[in-house]
């Protein structure tokens, strides 16, 4: 596979041996209605392991993701309720989100905002953009901007260090963030580039997400060293998922396998009722009995908190 090549259709997952042909059918209206892609790296890291492994749940589509129960809800954190302007959430007052586009390297089949999500993914803008930064300059409370999405990082080096000058370029903004899965999922897209755009005077926070141990291959650890090497702080937020990581070996391996490769762990999120999720979602009890057990087994250095971002759209709780 190219470079460039992203994994977009059922035939294609067939051809890699990660798709039984006789689930093409079955699987094709899971796809019309939640966006597939599989950039190459990791195709070929899960066409290696097979299809039926915990790294693999996290992206290979699932019949069950058809299958709504009564507490999901299109929108599961509420984001909309703390919309003032388009592209942006601000539910706490020292700092807002900003969804600059809605396009991601890969699409997460347990993703909050499934719904919004998919290939060609809106980018904000011009005047859409003017609006962000005007709602900014006028809110002196805000001191961090978060950029989300849709992922940051698929932006152009060109295009996202031209809306981090625009946000450097306001007094109070004092800290920028960006949550990110580009550097182990996608980690060709961290180039010189893209590291000279990320490295500035207000300094940029990168939050990475990852869910499991294996998706720190060797060309994902590159990446995160030339992050680190280039003096910028990491962080990681982790979803916790039946089925991927909610046993107590592959959660403390994680958090090890982050502080290994210098990033924080910073947030363990319980997860949430995203329509057609319910296979990944496990109890509040048995989370927090993880969360209780991984405090007990691992260094402090290791430990995420633990919250749950309800569909109120207060924030996020420690659990």
């Amino acid at each position: 596979m190219s470079r460039d090549t992203t994994i977009r259709t059922l035939d294609a997952l067939e051809t890699l041996g990660l798709l039984s042909g006789d689930k093409v059918s079955v699987l094709a209206p899971v796809v019309d209605r939640y966006a597939l892609a599989i950039p190459s790296a990791l195709a070929k890291v899960l066409r290696a392991q097979g299809p039926d492994t915990p790294l693999a749940r996290q992206f290979l589509p699932d019949a069950r993701e058809l299958v709504t129960t009564p507490d999901e809800l299109d929108e599961p954190i509420g984001d909309g309720a703390h919309a003032p302007v388009k592209g942006v959430v601000h539910r706490y007052p020292d700092r807002v989100l900003v969804k600059p586009l809605h396009a991601c390297p890969v699409y997460c089949r347990f993703c909050f905002r499934r719904e919004q999500v998919g290939p060609g993914g809106e980018v904000l803008a011009s005047d859409d953009w003017a609006a962000v930064l005007d709602y900014i300059r006028a809110t002196p409370a805000v001191r961090e901007v978060i950029l989300s999405g849709g992922d940051p990082l698929m932006l152009s080096p060109r295009r996202l260090g031209g809306l981090l000058d625009d946000l450097e370029g306001i007094r109070h903004v004092r800290t920028l963030r960006i949550h990110s899965r580009v550097p182990v999922l996608d980690p060709e897209r961290i180039t010189p580039d893209m590291l000279a755009v990320l490295r500035r005077k207000t300094p940029v926070w990168l939050v990475i997400h990852a869910n499991h141990p294996e998706e720190f291959t060797p060309a994902a650890e590159a990446a995160v060293a030339s992050l680190v090497d280039r003096g910028i702080p990491l962080l990681s937020q982790t979803v916790l998922l039946r089925g991927v990581n909610a046993d107590l070996d592959t959660l403390s391996a994680l958090m090890r396998r982050f502080v290994d490769n210098r990033i924080k762990p910073y947030y363990l999120h319980h997860p949430d009722r995203a329509k057609g999720t319910s296979h990944f979602r496990l109890s509040l009890a048995e989370g927090k009995a993880l969360a209780n057990a991984l405090r007990r087994s691992i260094s402090g250095l290791c430990q995420p908190t633990y919250v749950l971002d309800g569909p109120e759209g207060q924030g996020k709780w420690p659990v």
